[in-house]
């Protein structure tokens, strides 16, 4: 195993993003450099995909010395027998490599080039999961982060997975991360099993990266990658530091967005990886299992003050003997969140069914475990369910009335919601009611322990009694989703959860950075009806937007334009993005669009990895009609080579934020098509 980073981080310290998004609005540029692929024998192919995600063409290269400034907006592709030679003596302040390893050519990889590269993309070439790949690469390019909107909820859990092969737990993995804000792999749970039938004392780097790519293609949840020691009743050699070293920084480079770092490690070690980061962030984590550590010491706050100096998260987990020592932890919380304004936040909980009381009152990366994992992955953990009910008990999370406004009543969808809240362990009543005559939503927000309310159709912004909006409600000028302001109980927040389920969908195949300045056509019977779209599209910065069907009034109307006659739409450069917001009754009339803009050579590669490599043309159509119609839009989309998304996809991400918004709990986009079947819909 090589440990040349130790000596010289490879990396320089990459651009944060802010969510991929500043202000809820614009995605942030990110890494800039330029992107070189390193690809193995007859994988030429995923140069292209990678092209294709990023919305640039590429170019294969024999070397990384014939890649130069010129290449800026260009994916670079270097076959691995070039790139040995050259790799190391890059300029990294130029370019970023990314090894993209198959791992059907065999495990492990070419250990220097793993080393030497940036970045590591272990992929199957069949099944291909081109979503894996565009989140694997937004995120290492720093143009999607999930880090600073958890940090501003609430409350944030992780679901601790404790299987010894990762492959047993994914046909439940829907199901195990509902209320899980991200999924922890164990790495030091993991068994793999040798030749003779034994299993190795530490999994190999080469199965411990398979483990990685088989969680991620099968959840969106943030990753935290953690190795625990010996001391600590986990299977890495206390005594051999450069070893767990080597294992956290290839989790850097796989792209896991949260890297378990335990403050044992020697100093240089824990500042070579803060340093070597990129776009994950460090939990810098104590864990004291004696028993004699005590919260009210001048020993707790210097093990926070150096956790503090190499993490973005601190963690601390002790043994405790009484119940009074939760009461001291949370005395010792106060106190670090008052003299530390600016953070990191503190994660800290007693283990043991004792300590379980301070399970329910942390408030950061609270670690839950589910009835369907085979053990808990520390003494005295809870489920959210578990959790949340304690809460209830203790009168931290109060029964409210959440109300479904309009077209819901006993509709599939509102069934959901109900078996969501359950599942969740929530105390609140849940109801679906008709708008009824005006003013009767006033009346439902005025009502003793209202809690919030999601509505369909929308309503107009202007609404007196709702007087805080958020920045998105505002500009669109209609609101889809109540929330009751955390510090006044009888002041409301307008906001639209919408425009987030239409621009996860754009982004669901594709980079943020590959709408930017790139063309795209809405058709609607209606300014309203697009304005949730124009919104999305503005937040990914797109370029010119086309109308048909409606011209844009208000904030909404700057370079966007008509399309006044079949002249003008001949005019128009190919669309990276048509989007149809027409009546099921008159969503036909985008086809003769869909055709024109194909000409048979566009495919996007969204379907497996041999369909890419249109340089960067790929295309993305979403139909948001629902209800029956005349005739199948996406089919004729996808068989003129588009990228084509439903109602289905727009609708499910939509109940992700809506539930987000209402209850502040995550379910997961997975669990919520799993659960919808073909009727949610």
């Amino acid at each position: 195993m090589a440990t040349k980073q130790l000596q010289s981080a490879p990396t320089p310290t990459r651009p944060k993003s802010t969510n991929g998004v500043i202000n809820e609005r614009k995605a942030g540029p990110g890494d800039t450099r330029i992107v070189v692929i390193v690809y193995g024998q007859g994988q030429e192919k995923i140069v292209a995909v990678f092209a294709d995600v990023l919305g640039k063409p590429y170019r294969l290269a024999p070397g990384f010395s014939k890649v130069g400034s010129e290449d800026h907006g260009t994916v670079i592709g270097i076959a691995a027998s070039d790139a040995k030679a050259d790799v190391e003596s890059r300029n990294r302040i130029l370019m970023v490599a990314i090894n993209a390893h198959c791992v059907n050519l065999g495990m492990p990889p070419d250990v220097d080039l793993s080393a030497a590269s940036d970045y590591e993309f272990l992929y199957t070439e069949t099944p291909f999961f081109r979503r894996d790949l565009s989140r694997f690469i937004a995120f290492t390019l720093g143009q999607i982060s999930h880090h600073e909107a958890l940090i501003t909820k609430p409350r944030t859990y992780f679901i601790s997975t404790t299987f010894p092969d990762v492959r047993t737990a994914l046909s439940n993995l829907d199901i195990l991360s509902v209320g899980s804000d991200a999924v922890e792999l164990r790495v030091d749970l993991l068994k793999e099993p040798l030749s003779d039938g034994s299993f190795s004392n530490v999994p190999s780097l080469s199965y411990v990266g398979e483990q990685v790519m088989l969680l991620r293609q099968r959840t969106e949840l943030p990753i935290i990658f953690t190795t625990r020691c010996n001391r600590e009743n986990g299977r890495f050699p206390t005594d051999n530091p450069e070893l767990v070293y080597q294992y956290l920084y290839r989790a850097i480079q796989w792209g896991c967005e949260y890297i378990d770092v335990e403050v044992w490690l020697p100093e240089e070690i824990r500042r070579k990886l803060f340093e070597q980061r990129g776009n994950s962030r460090i939990i810098s984590a104590f864990h004291d299992l004696s028993g004699t550590f005590k919260w009210p010491s001048t020993q707790a706050q210097s093990i926070f003050e150096e956790c503090k100096k190499y993490g973005d998260i601190v963690k601390m987990i002790t043994v405790i003997s009484s119940m009074s020592e939760n009461y001291e932890l949370e005395y010792f919380r106060s106190q670090i969140k008052a003299n530390n304004p600016d953070g990191p936040p503190l994660s800290a909980v007693n283990m043991g069914q004792i300590g379980q009381l301070s399970r329910a009152l942390n408030t950061v990366f609270s670690p839950i475990t589910h009835p369907l994992l085979p053990i808990v992955a520390a003494p005295g953990q809870l489920s959210a369910a578990e959790i949340n009910g304690a809460l209830s008990t203790m009168g931290q999370l109060p029964k409210k009335n959440i109300y479904a406004i309009g077209s819901f009543r006993s509709t599939p969808q509102a069934t959901f919601f109900e078996k969501c809240f359950n599942e969740l362990g929530l105390p609140h009543n849940f109801a679906s009611v008709d708008r009824g005559v005006r003013g009767s939503v006033e009346a439902f927000c005025l009502q003793p322990n209202f809690g919030g309310a999601y509505i369909n159709p929308p309503l107009s912004a202007s609404q007196p009694y709702i007087p805080i909006l958020s920045d998105a409600a505002r500009t669109i000028g209609s609101i889809d989703t109540i929330v009751v302001s955390p510090s006044s109980p009888s002041h409301f927040i307008g906001d639209n959860a919408t425009w987030k389920g239409i621009r996860a969908t754009l982004t669901r195949d594709f980079a943020p950075s590959a709408y930017k300045d790139r063309a795209a056509i809405i058709l609607s019977s209606n300014g309203e009806d697009a304005a949730s779209v124009i919104f999305a599209l503005r937040s990914l910065n797109i370029g010119k937007i086309y109308t048909v069907g409606f011209k844009a009034q208000g904030p909404l109307a700057s370079g966007v334009e008509p399309f006044t006659s079949i002249e003008s739409v001949q005019r128009v450069d190919q669309p990276f993005a048509i989007i149809s917001a027409l009546p099921p009754d008159k969503s036909h009339l985008v086809q003769p669009l869909l055709r024109h803009f194909s000409n048979g050579k566009f495919g996007s590669g969204s379907n497996g990895i041999g369909n890419g490599g249109n340089g960067g043309k790929g295309k993305v159509f979403v139909d948001l009609a629902n209800g029956p119609r005349k005739v199948d839009p996406l089919g004729v989309a996808e068989q003129t080579g588009w990228t084509a998304y439903g109602v289905a996809d727009t609708s499910a991400f939509t109940t992700v934020e809506t539930l987000r918004l209402l209850v502040g709990q995550n379910v997961p986009y997975s669990f919520v098509r799993l659960a919808s079947g073909r009727g949610l819909y």
